[in-house]
C-alpha cells in the first residue's frame, strides 16, 4: 500500500514536469523557427516572457522526481540510471545549455551573440525532451534490466530502438503542441491578433502532427514492445481513448478561440497519455519480472519519503500556484511583455 501510494505521489510529479517543462521545452522549438531577427522579434518576445519567470521552476518536478524514485525504488533507480547513462546525460546537458543560452542571450546586446544564444536554446530545447523520451521508451519496452548497469551500456540498443524512437519523438511534438496551446491564451491577453493566428496555427499543426504520430505508435509498439501495447490496448484503453477525445476536444476549442478551455483540454490529453502507460505497465516497474512492491525500499523509508512530501508540498505547491498566477495577469505576464515588443 505504502508503494503503491509513493508511486502515484512520484506520478503526479512527472505529470507535472511533463505539463510545465514540457511546454517550456516546446516554446524552445517555436522560437527556432519563428523567423528572422525582425519578422520573429513578436514571437520571441511573447515567448521570453512567458516563460521568463517560470522556467526554472519548473525542473523542482524532475529533481523532485529523481529523488523520490532514489529514496523508494532504489533498485530501479540504480538500473535506470546506469543502463540510461548516455541519453541521461545528454539531457542533463541540454537542460544545462539551454538555461545558460537563454540567460546570455537576454543579457547580449550584439545581433551576431542573440543569434548564437538563441540557436543554443532553441537546439537545446528540442534534444532534451527528446532524450527524455527515449529514455521513457526504453524503460516502457521492458530494455533496462534489474540490477546496476546490467542493461546495453555499450551498443545503446536499450535506448535507440523503436519504441524510443517513438518515444523522443513524440515527446518533442507534444511539447510543441502545449507550447503553442498555451501561447495562445498569452498572445491573446495583448499580443495582438497576429501573434494568436500564429500559434493557433502551430497548435493546430502540431495537434495533428501528435496524432499522427501516435496512430504510427501503435504499429511501432505492437511489433516492438508488445507487453506495454497490450496493457494500453486493455487495462489502460479508457484512458487512451479520454486522451483521443481531449486532444480532438482541444483542436476544436482552438478553433473557437477558447483558449482557457483549450489548455485545460491539451493538458488532460497528455496527463491522460502518462497515466495510461502507467497503468499498462502495473504492477511491473522494470521487466521482465520486477515489480512495485519488490522494488519498493522498507516500509519505514517509505513513510518517512511521504511525510517529507507532505511537509514540502504545504510550502512549495501554494508558492508555484502564486508564482503561476501571477504572471498570468495582463499587467505582468507574457503579453504585456509582448506588447512592449511591438
Amino acid at each position: 500500500m505504502l508503494a503503491d501510494t509513493v508511486l502515484v505521489v512520484m506520478w503526479l510529479g512527472l505529470m507535472c514536469y511533463a505539463l510545465f517543462a514540457g511546454a517550456d521545452f516546446g516554446a524552445g522549438l517555436w522560437d527556432l523557427v519563428a523567423g528572422g531577427s525582425r519578422r520573429g522579434r513578436p514571437q520571441r518576445a511573447l515567448i521570453e516572457h512567458a516563460i521568463g519567470p517560470v522556467w526554472e521552476a519548473n525542473h523542482v518536478w524532475l529533481i523532485f522526481v529523481l529523488v523520490m524514485l532514489w529514496s523508494a525504488f532504489p533498485e530501479v533507480f540504480a538500473a535506470v540510471m546506469s543502463t540510461l547513462y548516455l541519453p541521461l546525460t545528454l539531457t542533463a546537458l541540454g537542460i544545462i545549455a539551454r538555461g545558460a543560452a537563454f540567460a546570455f542571450r537576454k543579457a547580449s546586446t550584439e545581433l551576431w551573440q542573440q543569434r548564437l544564444f538563441g540557436g543554443c536554446f532553441a537546439t537545446s530545447s528540442v534534444i532534451t525532451p527528446f532524450f527524455l523520451g527515449a529514455v521513457a521508451g526504453g524503460v516502457a519496452s521492458g530494455r533496462v534490466p534489474s540490477g546496476l548497469a546490467a542493461g546495453s551500456t555499450v551498443t545503446v540498443t536499450s535506448w535507440i530502438n523503436p519504441t524510443s524512437m517513438l518515444g523522443g519523438v513524440l515527446a518533442v511534438v507534444t511539447c510543441a503542441h502545449l507550447a503553442a496551446v498555451y501561447l495562445c491564451a498569452d498572445a491573446a491577453r495583448g499580443g495582438g491578433p497576429e501573434l494568436v493566428r500564429a500559434f493557433r496555427l502551430r497548435a493546430l499543426v502540431s495537434g495533428l502532427v501528435a496524432g499522427g504520430v501516435a496512430l504510427v505508435g501503435i504499429a511501432v509498439l505492437d511489433a516492438d514492445a508488445p507487453r506495454l501495447f497490450h496493457g494500453l490496448t486493455h487495462r489502460a484503453l479508457p484512458l487512451v481513448v479520454l486522451s483521443a477525445v481531449a486532444g480532438v476536444a482541444g483542436l476544436l476549442l482552438l478553433l473557437r478561440s477558447l483558449w482557457g478551455w483549450a489548455r485545460a483540454a491539451a493538458a488532460l490529453a497528455v496527463a491522460l497519455i502518462l497515466w495510461a502507460w502507467g497503468v499498462a505497465q502495473y504492477p511491473l516497474v522494470l521487466e521482465p519480472d520486477l515489480t512495485v512492491a519488490r522494488a519498493a525500499a522498507p516500509p519505514s523509508v517509505l513513510a518517512a519519503v511521504l511525510i517529507v512530501f507532505l511537509a514540502g508540498a504545504l510550502l512549495l505547491i501554494p508558492s508555484l500556484g502564486w508564482l503561476y498566477t501571477l504572471f498570468q495577469h495582463p499587467k505582468t505576464g507574457a503579453a504585456a511583455g509582448a506588447e512592449e515588443a511591438r
